[in-house]
């Protein structure tokens, strides 16, 4: 009897997790909130002096959403409260997908206010805000991306080699990680596909199953290297632990939560494999000054001018101010929060790495990769594991495969922490001349 109603109790949890990811399906964030290459052609025949023809109407007109809006919420609404009526309140894998359901709900809501201001108080619900503070009196991401700009300035050329080189083409590019995902993950039982890809925004995109790679376009083995690593090893990666998952399928789709955890995982295991360099460093933090800049009231030729004052020629500059006022409009409307999920998912992460190395939780760290997991909810996963309804993650990085080396690393940084670098500057003055 008791095998009988654990068995029944995972299908009662597989089946609200379907509905949940049944009702997901057509939401599309990026495809919804993207401007088209006609957007792009016309800013460029005013000499970038016109700021780009998007109003709300071009939204619905260029890229209408494939379901009801109205009808969505109340689909999700009711999957919570079936999660409610059949877990209870206070379950904790039924709480996960509860909250999924208001996120999702959310998400909804940001599509309907595309191209108004209420589109950025969603998204900074969503994804947070640069002025957001990590906790009482801490600094905010603003605050990053101005000291990380200070010291990139203070390295500048002393770190180039001829692995920055851009001379490796979009297709060679295809190639190369073919070959090296191919054996990543040759005990999966579909091996993604690396693939020519055209309209996207980034250099690489992962989808559930392919890595698109932007044609036409040069670029240098440390590019190529973070390809591998951030798109492949750890977005494709976790979304096939998820597809795994027997029971928790809703670990296969993410929220905007998830983003967060997802692109911290991706960026703290570019660092932890040596594979990031300052320019990749000053990429992201640009992107923060570029919210940061449409928070404060810039319009998108500010934000354009800023890529280009940052030495980004004029079509990547524009493709870097898109990024901030997509499903927004360029004057008045305020910014798509997203991008700030690299830079904040990095900080959660590493914090929480490192106090779970302090506490002696280290196990739970690999949990992590067990899908489109959420950071908040790594103490449910841990539970959720050991009742068998999660199994763990297959394909990770071989630093969170085997945990030692990464835990002696953060034994020596929980230390250094405590230390005044205002004051050891001045003790090593002699030295840093």
């Amino acid at each position: 009897m008791q095998i009988a109603g654990e068995e029944e109790y995972k299908k009662i949890i597989r089946e609200l997790s379907e509905r949940i990811v049944l009702a997901q399906k057509p939401i599309r964030i990026l495809d919804a909130i993207k401007w088209d290459q006609e957007v792009a052609e016309k800013f460029f025949q005013h000499k970038g002096k016109k700021l780009p023809a998007i109003d709300p109407e071009y939204y619905q007109r260029k890229n209408p959403l494939q379901f009801d809006p109205h009808e969505k919420i109340e689909e999700f609404r009711e999957i919570e409260r079936s999660i409610r009526k059949t877990l209870g309140q206070y379950s904790g894998v039924g709480s996960i997908m509860q909250r999924m359901c208001q996120e999702y709900c959310s998400v909804v809501d940001l599509l309907i206010s595309r191209g108004t201001p209420r589109f950025t108080e969603v998204s900074q619900r969503l994804y947070g805000s640069s002025g957001d503070a990590f906790h009482a009196g801490a600094p905010t991401l603003r605050n990053l991306a101005d000291l990380v700009s200070t010291t990139l300035g203070n390295i500048r050329d002393q770190v180039e080699t001829g692995m920055d080189e851009k001379k490796i083409t979009s297709e060679e590019v295809v190639a190369i990680l073919s070959e090296r995902l191919g054996k990543y993950f040759s005990d999966a039982e579909h091996t993604p596909r690396v693939m020519l890809g055209d309209g996207i925004l980034a250099d690489a995109a992962a989808g559930a199953d392919r890595l698109r790679i932007q044609k036409d376009h040069l670029f240098s083995e440390r590019e190529v290297r973070v390809f591998e690593i951030h798109e492949g090893w750890v977005h494709l990666g976790t979304t096939l632990n998820g597809m795994a998952q027997p029971v928790c399928t809703f670990l296969s789709k993410g929220p905007p939560s998830s983003t967060i955890t997802q692109e911290g995982l991706a960026i703290i295991s570019e660092i932890f494999t040596f594979s990031s360099w300052p320019g990749r460093l000053k990429r992201l933090t640009n992107r923060i000054i570029g919210v940061n800049m449409a928070e404060d009231g810039a319009n998108f030729l500010d934000v354009w001018h800023f890529y280009l004052d940052q030495g980004m020629n004029e079509t990547d500059s524009y493709h870097a101010a898109a990024r901030v006022f997509r499903g927004s409009i360029p004057e008045g409307g305020g910014p798509f929060t997203k991008d700030l999920s690299y830079s904040k998912g990095f900080i959660l992460i590493y914090n929480y790495i490192r106090l779970a190395v302090q506490r002696g939780l280290v196990a739970s760290i690999p949990l992590l990769f067990a899908g489109k997991t959420t950071l908040e909810d790594i103490h449910i996963i841990v539970d959720l594991v050991r009742e068998g309804l999660i199994v763990p993650p297959k394909f990770m990085p071989p630093q969170f495969r085997d945990i030692a080396a990464l835990s002696a690393w953060m034994c020596y940084s929980l230390f250094l922490n405590q230390l005044d670098l205002k004051r050891l500057a001045t003790d090593f003055r002699a030295t840093l001349l």
